[in-house]
């Protein structure tokens, strides 16, 4: 696994948690300054959904879910970036999963990570395996 996550768990709604991603230099083909980083979620009987991207130059977008309650960074030194949750509702509890790629475009639906239906994807080549976020209400 070349992308992994961390920080998971159970929290009571209106609580916070902080996810982290790691990833390994054999996952990289370009400088890891120039990758989108992102992450998706999966809730139980439900698509992957896009949360949150990081651009390489550090401009952020976020699903219209998750603004003003969820923040994206990275840390380009140690190669890793990172999802501060707050105010966390019941309908957040999903797997989520942390991704890279390089590329932006038109792609088909279902491919990539895409925050806004009909919008441009994000062509993620490389995915962890999930982390569990349980919100309790």
């Amino acid at each position: 696994v070349q992308l992994v996550e961390s920080g998971g768990g159970t929290v009571e709604a209106g609580g916070s948690l902080r996810l982290s991603c790691v990833v390994s230099p054999q996952a990289l083909v370009a400088p890891f300054n120039v990758y989108y980083l992102g992450w998706a979620r999966q809730a139980p009987g439900k698509e992957r959904e896009g949360v949150a991207v990081i651009e390489g130059g550090g401009s952020t977008e976020y699903a219209d879910l998750v603004k003003g309650r969820f923040t994206i960074a990275r840390d380009n030194a140690n190669h890793m970036f990172f999802l501060q949750m707050d105010n966390l509702r019941a309908d957040d509890t999903a797997v989520y999963y942390c991704a890279a790629g390089l590329t932006y475009g038109q792609y088909p639906t279902g491919y990539g990570l895409r925050l806004t239906p009909g919008r441009w994807a994000y062509g993620m080549d490389s995915w962890g395996n999930g982390t569990l976020v349980t919100i309790s209400s």
